[in-house]
C-alpha cells in the first residue's frame, strides 16, 4: 500500500461525516479516482462496470469488481479479504445482464435496499444503463446525486499526497526539457511525442513515472489557437509555435504544467503576448493563500487580462490530485469569477492561461499547492517564451 491504513480510515470517516450531512446512508462511487482514494484500488479496469460502495456506518468500504480483477484488488487494498465483491463474468457483454445487476442483489442481500443512496451522477464511466439498473432494481430506495462527494473531500490533500505530486513534478519538468530539445524544424511530431511520453514513463531515478490521464497535448501552428489538439505525424515547420501541454504522473498523483515553444527567429508579438499572459499568472499565483477563494485568484488574473484588453472566457485553473482518463481534474474547484471556494492549506490546482487570437496562441501553467503564506509551486522552470 501506498498510504498507512489510519489515512485509508481517515479518508472513509471524512466521506461518511460529509454522508450524514448530505442525508446518505449508502454511497456508490464508480469514479476510478475516488475508487483508489478510498480503497487503495488501481487498476486499468475501469471501462467495464465497477465501484465502491460506502455504508455510512462501516468499518471498510466494499469494492465491487469483475471476477477476472478480484486479484488485483486483494493485492493493491487495504480492505478485507471479504469486502472485495467479485460478480461472475456471466454480466460481461451478455444484454441485457448487466454488473449491476448483481450490484442490485447484493445491495438486496445486505438489506441496503430502502435506504437513502447516493450516486456519482456525472462522472465519467457511470452510463445511463447503470442508471437504470439501480432504479429499476431498487424501487424502494431514495437515490439522488451526491453532488461529487468524495471528490470534495480528496481536495485537500495529505502531506503523502503532496510528496506524491512533488515526485511527479520532477518527472513532468524532465518531460518538459526533453520537449524543448526534440521539437525541432523537420521533426514529425509523432516522434518528438514518442520522446517525451518515453521521459515522462521512466521519470527520474528516485521516482517511477505512470501513465498520464490525459494524453500529451501538442497543438502547433494555427493548431496553437485551438484547445485539446493531439499530435500527428505532420512535421515541425520553422516560424510557428507549438504549445505542450503534459503530466508528470506517480502512483497516479499528477502535476501538470503548459510551455510554448517557437522555432525560429523571434516574433515579437507572441513574446509581448506571453508576458502579458504570465504576468496574469502571476498576478492569479499572488493571490493564493489559505482564507482566500477561488474568486480572489480569479479576479487578480482578469484584472490583468483587461488592463491589457484581452478576452478569456474559459476558467483559469481546478483541482488535481489523482487522476485516470479521460480527466487529471478532480471536478470540483474551479479558478473563475464567482467561485467562491475557500482554498485551505494543501489545495492543490493547476493555474493554466491560454490565449488564443483566431489563428494563432500562446499558453503557460503551473500547478500549485495553497500554504498558508502564499502559493507554492510545485515547478521551477520559466513560463517565457522559449525560442529555439
Amino acid at each position: 500500500m501506498i498510504f498507512s491504513k489510519n489515512e485509508y480510515q481517515d479518508r472513509l470517516k471524512k466521506v461518511q461525516a460529509s454522508m450524514q450531512k448530505k442525508g446518505i446512508e449508502l454511497l456508490i462511487s464508480q469514479d476510478p479516482s475516488n475508487m483508489n482514494y478510498l480503497t487503495g484500488y488501481d487498476a486499468w479496469s475501469f471501462y467495464y462496470a465497477q465501484c465502491v460502495i460506502v455504508h455510512v456506518n462501516a468499518d471498510e468500504p466494499l469494492c465491487f469488481v469483475r471476477n477476472q480483477d478480484a486479484g488485483g484488488a486483494y493485492i493493491k487494498t487495504y480492505l478485507k479479504d471479504e469486502n472485495i465483491i467479485k460478480y461472475d463474468e456471466k454480466y460481461i457483454h451478455t444484454w441485457p445482464l448487466h454488473p449491476y445487476d448483481a450490484l442490485v442483489d447484493l445491495i438486496k442481500e445486505k438489506k441496503w435496499d430502502k435506504l437513502s443512496i447516493g450516486l456519482e451522477m456525472d462522472s465519467h464511466y457511470f452510463t445511463a444503463y447503470c442508471y437504470e439498473k439501480i432504479k429499476t432494481g431498487l424501487p424502494n430506495a431514495k437515490i439522488s446525486d451526491c453532488e461529487r462527494l468524495v471528490n470534495w473531500v480528496r481536495v485537500v490533500k495529505s502531506d503523502t499526497e503532496i510528496d506524491l505530486m512533488k515526485a511527479a513534478s520532477k518527472i513532468v519538468q524532465n518531460g518538459m526539457k526533453k520537449a524543448f530539445e526534440v521539437i525541432s524544424p523537420g521533426v514529425r511530431q509523432c516522434d518528438a511525442v514518442s520522446e517525451i511520453y518515453s521521459s515522462l514513463i521512466k521519470g527520474t531515478p528516485e521516482f517511477g513515472g505512470d501513465y498520464a490521464s490525459i494524453v500529451p497535448m501538442l497543438p502547433t501552428g494555427k493548431g496553437t489557437s485551438a484547445s485539446h489538439l493531439t499530435w500527428t505525424d505532420d512535421k515541425f515547420v520553422e516560424g510557428e509555435a507549438t504549445i505542450i501541454e503534459i503530466s508528470g504522473s506517480h502512483k497516479k498523483y499528477h502535476c501538470p504544467m503548459a510551455r510554448t515553444i517557437l522555432l525560429g527567429k523571434s516574433d515579437q508579438l507572441k513574446i509581448d503576448t506571453m508576458k502579458k499572459t504570465n504576468e496574469a499568472l502571476q498576478s492569479g499565483i499572488d493571490a493564493v493563500k489559505a482564507g482566500n477563494t477561488a474568486d480572489d485568484v480569479a479576479q487578480a488574473f482578469w484584472k490583468i487580462l483587461d488592463k491589457y484588453g484581452i478576452e478569456k472566457t474559459s476558467r483559469t485553473g481546478y483541482s488535481i490530485g489523482i487522476g485516470y482518463p479521460p480527466d487529471w481534474g478532480e471536478h470540483t474547484l474551479n479558478i473563475s469569477k464567482g467561485d467562491m471556494t475557500e482554498l485551505k492549506p494543501n489545495v492543490t490546482f493547476h493555474m493554466i492561461a491560454v490565449m488564443q487570437f483566431g489563428n494563432w496562441g500562446v499558453e503557460a501553467s503551473e500547478s500549485i499547492r495553497v500554504t498558508e503564506n502564499g502559493a507554492e509551486l510545485f515547478c521551477n522552470l520559466s513560463k517565457d517564451l522559449f525560442i529555439k
